[in-house]
């Protein structure tokens, strides 16, 4: 039985724990990982751009992981009014009074991405944050930027780079730098009941699934279909036709296993798959297995310093031949041929790494190894779902 004394003691605990959590969910303890914004804030520090808002200040000081309440601010200055964010900024940084100034008054400008990882992490981010705290602030700006995601979906399922729409390649549907898949996963945690996303309401939360099913539906119809076979998906896909085509100058119409990857891992994921599902999952694999590269190291070595538009470049890169390499992937692959595939600025088609032009050469991810992950992963996957056909067996 408790005593007086016992029972003032537990009290005493009971404060002291709800103190405990409650610092914890303002910062002072927890974190939550930034490492989502890794692309735009490595833009924002070391590619030059002359559209940006604001550029970096020398030795700009940045907040911990555990400020996250901060950081989330961050976010909601360069949240714009349409819902969406603009990209190639850092999140951690401590921006000065003259920088939040110049960031908030853009807000009413609509040139809203969801490249280079922006927008869907952005909102991922401010959802945990409101879970932490249970300041409305951040559970406004994430439903803004889950209803802006919404909007900015085409009736065929597909999402453009940037929204509202633009001239040009962005209003293609786009795989490159993560940004169909992101959404897509995105919108998976919420189907799914995530816990950050408990606050959502019955409404959208249906929009989204119903969102969610699109986009699969999309991913499977634009599957590149060549020589009569399935293979896997270009970077971006014609938001009219759904077939390869190309982004920026050096981004031609190819199959394109980078990009790829994530979708088969993707796919992969989903219970209870369909057939559609599988057949795409084994026509993918399989597809990997063969243009698999042999015998080949990707090497980079100092250079003569040169100035590009973009950057100084210090280095270069070549292809050398050794035995004893990992298999290896180029980023692209010839429609009809299946050639390892390379280009330029002047969109000339080219076939070996050596005729790219230094800039191009050093500033891009022209081979990857990034399908075994795929191939890994697929034997148990197999074996789950299609035990009577595996595809890597010879």
């Amino acid at each position: 039985m408790f005593n007086e004394n016992s029972t003032n003691t537990y009290k005493l605990l009971l404060v002291t724990f709800c103190t405990f959590s409650f610092l914890c969910c303002n910062g002072q303890s927890s974190e939550i990982s930034t490492k989502p914004f890794t692309d735009g804030t490595n833009h924002w520090y070391h590619i030059k751009d002359k559209t940006n808002i604001i550029n970096p200040i020398p030795n700009q000081p940045k907040y911990a992981e555990t400020d996250y309440a901060k950081i989330a601010d961050n976010i909601l200055y360069f949240q714009r009014d349409n819902g969406g964010w603009p990209k190639n900024y850092d999140m951690k940084a401590i921006l000065t009074p003259q920088q939040i100034d110049s960031v908030v008054k853009t807000k009413y400008i609509e040139h809203t991405t969801f490249d280079n990882e922006t927008t869907y992490t952005h909102i991922h981010y401010l959802a945990q944050v409101y879970t932490l705290t249970k300041d409305p602030k951040y559970k406004d700006g994430c439903l803004r930027g889950i209803n802006f995601t919404l909007k900015a979906q085409y009736p065929n399922g597909g999402w453009p780079q940037y929204y509202p729409l633009e001239k040009g390649y962005s209003r293609h549907i786009t795989f490159n730098d993560g940004a169909y898949m992101g959404i897509m996963n995105l919108f998976k945690k919420i189907v799914n009941n995530d816990p950050d996303y408990a606050f959502i309401d019955d409404k959208t939360r249906k929009k989204v699934a119903k969102s969610y099913e699109k986009g699969l539906e999309c991913i499977l119809e634009m599957q590149i279909k060549d020589n009569g076979k399935l293979t896997a998906w270009c970077q971006q896909h014609d938001e009219i036709t759904l077939q390869p085509t190309w982004a920026r100058k050096f981004e031609p119409p190819s199959i394109c296993n980078a990009e790829s990857v994530d979708i088969v891992l993707f796919l992969m994921n989903i219970d209870n798959p369909n057939e559609k599902i599988t057949n795409a999952v084994q026509s993918a694999v399989k597809w990997f297995q063969d243009s698999k590269i042999y015998n080949t190291r990707i090497e980079s070595f100092e250079a003569p310093e040169m100035d590009s538009k973009y950057k100084k470049i210090k280095n270069d890169v070549r292809v050398v031949n050794d035995p004893t390499a990992p298999p290896i992937w180029t980023r692209y692959y010839e429609l009809k041929t299946h050639r390892p595939l390379f280009s330029d600025r002047d969109s000339e088609l080219l076939y070996s790494l050596a005729e790219v032009s230094r800039e191009r050469r050093t500033g891009y991810a022209w081979y990857t190894d990034k399908p075994e992950k795929a191939l890994k992963k697929y034997p148990a996957w197999q074996k789950k779902w299609t035990p009577d056909d595996d595809v890597l067996k010879e």
